[in-house]
């Protein structure tokens, strides 16, 4: 199966252009989180597979976490999309 290629594209009213477009292929969407707190965004997406196969159980997990700061005049209206 193909993976889906997801990005994540954060804007601001106050900026012309996109502040950032972090990419989380390989994550559905509601594993997806972002939090903003002091002037910094964080992204972060976490996905837990377990599967069951005749010689037993296997699990796979997966992390990702971006952070960065954001612009003095940007802190006030940020928006996401995926």
């Amino acid at each position: 199966s193909r993976l889906r290629r997801l990005a994540m594209m954060l804007n601001s009213s106050c900026c012309p252009s996109p502040l950032a477009l972090v990419d989380v292929k390989g994550f559905d969407p509601n594993d997806v989180t972002v939090t903003m707190k002091d002037g910094r965004v964080t992204v972060s997406a976490e996905r837990k597979e377990e599967h069951n196969t005749c010689r037993g159980k296997t699990c796979s997990y997966r992390r990702f976490t971006k952070a960065f700061s954001l612009p003095p005049c940007c802190e006030k209206e940020v928006t996401y999309s995926v």
